[in-house]
């Protein structure tokens, strides 16, 4: 069975209403579906565009306005996923539950179904600035193409969450990410490789670009679209099916076999998966 994927490099830039946004948004979905993907990936906090909308004296929003922006945001995705027959996987957005926020990634089933996957491991900014709350619970989700799990960019660090998600049968990790720098863009990229070597699992990446001058912690975006294989002989060399140009504006695709990752289970060069030493540490279940 073959899955064809999407991960949209989103350009950040001010806009003037929500309705930009959504033409944006509109965008990026119709080039996908003109390349007949069944997947498309957003990044994360790409949301925060919206930020820079504005209130009425023209002074940028702040993070604890951006759950206001929720229910429009669900209904347009929602909408373009029925009307795409596509699973987006559209970025992460911040939703407020009580008085708590959280930084959510959200899958947009074509029949009009959603499901949410919350950040796991939160970075200093998240919990210092933005004063956001960590999810405490991992999800795999059920798609006509097989099992899949949602990981966003400081979550793909931790190799034990990894390893729950390919025990529970997940065959492709999305990853939705936001760096500001170099450094940052590096140590998800480099831990999204590790991840497919040590699990025989595609992982599909991508990050915000451009920048939004008047939003705060978002000024400066470093990113680029990845689809990720384990580095094996069925696969490319360097482990990479498909990448965009660095901190371009575009939309990568690429089709992913997931026979393949069987094939390389059971007899590869190497086989992480079925060689793991469960005697000498736990299983991930």
């Amino acid at each position: 069975m073959k899955m064809r994927v999407s991960a949209v490099q989103y350009h950040l830039h001010t806009i003037r209403s929500f309705e930009d946004f959504a033409r944006q948004v509109e965008h990026y979905i119709k080039t996908a579906a003109e390349f007949g993907a069944e997947f498309v990936l957003f990044p994360e906090f790409f949301t925060t565009q919206l930020l820079s909308i504005g209130d009425e004296q023209g002074n940028a929003l702040t993070i604890h306005d951006l759950p206001d922006f929720t229910e429009r945001y669900r209904d347009l995705f929602s909408s373009l996923a029925m009307e795409t027959k596509m699973h987006i996987i559209a970025g992460t957005h911040v939703v407020r539950k009580g008085d708590r926020l959280y930084n959510v990634a959200h899958l947009f089933y074509p029949d009009g179904r959603i499901a949410e996957q919350p950040k796991l491991h939160l970075t200093p900014t998240e919990v210092k600035e933005w004063t956001m709350t960590p999810g405490d619970s991992l999800q795999v989700f059920e798609t006509d193409k097989g099992k899949i799990a949602i990981l966003i960019c400081y979550d793909i660090e931790f190799p034990e969450i990894v390893r729950m998600a390919r025990a529970r049968g997940a065959d492709v990790i999305f990853c939705p990410s936001c760096t500001d720098d170099r450094h940052g863009f590096h140590r998800v990229r480099y831990s999204c490789h590790a991840r497919t070597v040590e699990n025989q699992v595609y992982v599909v990446t991508t990050g915000t670009v451009g920048s939004l001058p008047t939003v705060d912690f978002m000024r400066a975006n470093f990113g680029q679209a990845a689809v990720i294989t384990p580095n094996d002989i069925p696969f490319p060399p360097r482990g990479i099916l498909a990448e965009g140009e660095i901190n371009g504006d575009m939309v990568v695709t690429a089709d992913l076999d997931l026979e393949l990752l069987d094939q390389v289970r059971q007899s590869g060069s190497v086989t992480t998966w079925r060689d793991r030493r469960t005697d000498l540490y736990p299983d991930w279940t």
